[in-house]
């Protein structure tokens, strides 16, 4: 799949701009501040319904404006698909080949992208949140019903920890209105973790194998699942686990007001040689085993969906050795439609693929050519 082009008007600092994009390779340079990370936010916006930068819709529209939108012909499975995903104040309208989706959810799937930033190179030592929020982005572009469940766990997760909070207050007393809320979170709750750990078993053999070709050998990556819930996962009912655990933790979730177990508490592990990446890792082992699982990301999504997805590399070359780029560009090749943004454009001298274009950023202005 390919974005063949692209109509963006308003959307941050980018004003008015209609770019003819390359299969291949398309490189956007300028100084920082100018609007390429705004041009790959769109980007990743129409492919995951969000913004990887801020969850307020509003942000997007550019300060002195009211309304802001992004156009884009895609070629699918030498289909053409149209998205138009229009911003008016809080309010967002999208449509796919001029009918207008009733859910957002119904945007997902349509355009797959795998986004390489800066920030994703925190991804083995940052926090939890990070690696929970990587899994997720990733199993809802292939599979629509995990995201509409993902959504629907956090609103009934929301009600249960307002209950918890009201009974820790003595706002209300009926502990039995827990009953209520637990059934709906182990029903979604399970369905969350079954679904990561099918899509790890998968992923963890791609990024194992880009691991031992990245290191020459030198590297095992190993991959697993730490679940919130007391009990074996892996082999027992998942259901009944989670079940147990809320009755096990009633008390103590009420004290605090918040529910301590389920998918929204998990966590990735990663350890090369089995030495646990978080914590002892070096900081070029972390950002080799970021690099893997980004591109394992992109051989997983391939067999999910038939096609590549579109590759957002944001300003990351800068941060990789040669040995990493080379491997980067090699998988990229001539089949995989891939933006590039960076400061320097010396930086990608390295890069050996002939399909390509350059656009120049500049003051939210994007022009091809440089």
């Amino acid at each position: 799949m390919y974005i063949e082009k692209i109509l963006i008007k308003n959307f941050r600092n980018l004003d008015d701009s209609f770019l003819e994009l390359n299969k291949n390779l398309n490189i956007l340079t300028g100084a920082n501040g100018q609007g390429k990370t705004n041009f790959l936010e769109t980007i990743y916006l129409l492919g995951t319904a969000e913004s990887h930068r801020t969850g307020s819709d509003y942000e997007l529209i550019n300060w002195d404006k009211n309304q802001a939108l992004i156009q884009v012909k895609l070629i699918k499975r030498e289909q053409d698909i149209k998205i138009k995903y229009k911003l008016r104040g809080r309010n967002k309208k999208i449509e796919i080949n001029n009918n207008p989706l009733e859910k957002i959810s119904d945007l997902m799937g349509n355009l797959n992208v795998v986004l390489f930033s800066p920030e994703d190179l925190q991804l083995v030592k940052g926090g939890p949140s990070l690696r929970r929020n990587f899994i997720n982005i990733e199993v809802s572009q292939v599979n629509n019903f995990y995201y509409k469940t993902l959504k629907r766990y956090n609103h009934v997760l929301k009600q249960r920890n307002n209950l918890l909070k009201d009974l820790r207050n003595n706002k209300t007393k009926d502990k039995n209105i827990l009953d209520v809320w637990n059934k709906q979170l182990v029903t979604l709750g399970s369905k969350l973790i079954e679904k990561r750990l099918e899509v790890l078993d998968k992923l963890k053999i791609l990024a194992r194998l880009k691991q031992r070709q990245l290191t020459n050998g030198k590297e095992n990556l190993s991959i697993t699942y730490e679940s919130s819930l007391t009990g074996n996962i892996y082999e027992d009912d998942i259901a009944l686990i989670f079940k147990q655990n809320l009755v096990n933790n009633k008390d103590r979730e009420i004290d605090r007001g918040y529910t301590l177990c389920g998918p929204h508490r998990d966590d990735i592990v990663f350890k090369v040689n089995d030495i646990d990446l978080r914590k002892f890792g070096s900081q070029g082992q972390q950002r080799t085993t970021a690099l893997a699982l980004k591109m394992a990301e992109l051989e997983f999504m391939k067999s999910e969906v038939g096609e590549y997805p579109v590759l957002l590399l944001d300003d990351v070359f800068s941060e990789l050795d040669k040995n990493r780029r080379e491997a980067l560009i090699n998988i990229i090749g001539d089949k995989i439609q891939t933006f590039i943004t960076t400061t320097e454009i010396k930086d990608l001298a390295d890069i050996k693929i002939c399909a390509r274009d350059i656009f120049k950023v500049n003051k939210g202005e994007i022009k091809k050519g440089w």
